[in-house]
């Protein structure tokens, strides 16, 4: 039997989600997204969890959606690809939707969708190892949530998102009001805790009504009809045909996602941070 695809701990009004694909940097198949979607929703129904804590087991947070797993399935038509990005759209907003505040604990990679994940969480603790990015435009896909922009403003999610720059250290995304806090590696999980302990000695009911207004407010400015829009677009950048796709997909089956993805980054060379 193979290991779960995520871990669940719960104490104290403390939950903790931990992604758990150590091998593939915690990238997020459907099994993943699925399960993940599943727990939050057992946790939202549970009353004595007052926060959740989503890191990622191993080296990294998680490099993204699974690019292997993807080139794997046959998403050919619109109806296959919004099937599949709808999926993925609800496993991301799980975390901005739940309950409970939701911290993420980002370390190593935190990539396109993990990077996501990292912004629909209420609020985001950052190893200094951590490297974040939205890599999508390098090979022709784009962002499921549209979220970048409502944290970040449009100036900076367009100069990242365009260009497609995945080495966004955690000192510039502190400054940019992507993360809440950078602190070094080791002392990620107790920062994390800490934080949720404080949230989770507050009063529930108040806490859980201010994120809810919080939120509202967003959706009030037009976040929701944004993020549909978005959704769209990105069914539609999807199911286009490309020469940047065709020629990804084919190194992938023939020599593997790591040369895909070498073959993507040498393009782009100029585009890495100093």
């Amino acid at each position: 039997m193979s290991d779960p695809t995520i871990l669940v701990e719960n104490a104290d009004g403390i939950a903790h989600l931990r992604f758990n694909r150590p091998e593939q940097l915690n990238a997020f198949n459907n099994e993943l997204m699925t399960s993940s979607i599943e727990a939050v929703d057992k946790l939202n129904a549970d009353p004595d969890v007052r926060v959740i804590l989503v890191s990622g087991e191993g080296r990294a947070f998680s490099a993204g959606f699974d690019l292997k797993a993807a080139s794997d399935r046959s998403l050919q038509t619109s109806s296959d690809w919004r099937k599949q990005l709808e999926l993925q759209f609800d496993f991301i907003m799980g975390f901005w939707n739940a309950r409970v505040p939701t911290i993420a604990l980002a370390h190593g990679y935190c990539l396109a969708g993990a990077f996501e994940v990292s912004l629909a969480c209420d609020m985001t603790v950052a190893a200094k190892s951590t490297f974040f990015g939205e890599p999508e435009v390098r090979f022709g896909s784009g962002a499921v949530a549209m979220l970048f922009p409502w944290v970040t403003g449009p100036k900076q999610a367009k100069e990242i998102m365009l260009t497609g720059d995945d080495r966004i250290p955690a000192e510039r995304a502190l400054q940019m009001g992507l993360v809440n806090k950078v602190v070094l590696d080791e002392e990620l999980l107790a920062e994390g805790k800490r934080l949720a302990s404080k949230i989770a000695r507050a009063a529930p009911d108040s806490v859980q009504k201010s994120k809810l207004a919080i939120n509202r407010s967003y959706d009030i400015m037009g976040l929701r009809n944004a993020l549909a829009m978005g959704l769209d677009l990105d069914v539609d950048i999807n199911a286009t045909p490309t020469w940047e796709k065709k020629e990804f997909s084919r190194i992938r089956k023939e020599q593997g996602v790591k040369a895909a993805i070498a073959w993507r980054d040498t393009r782009f060379a100029d585009n890495k941070n100093d």
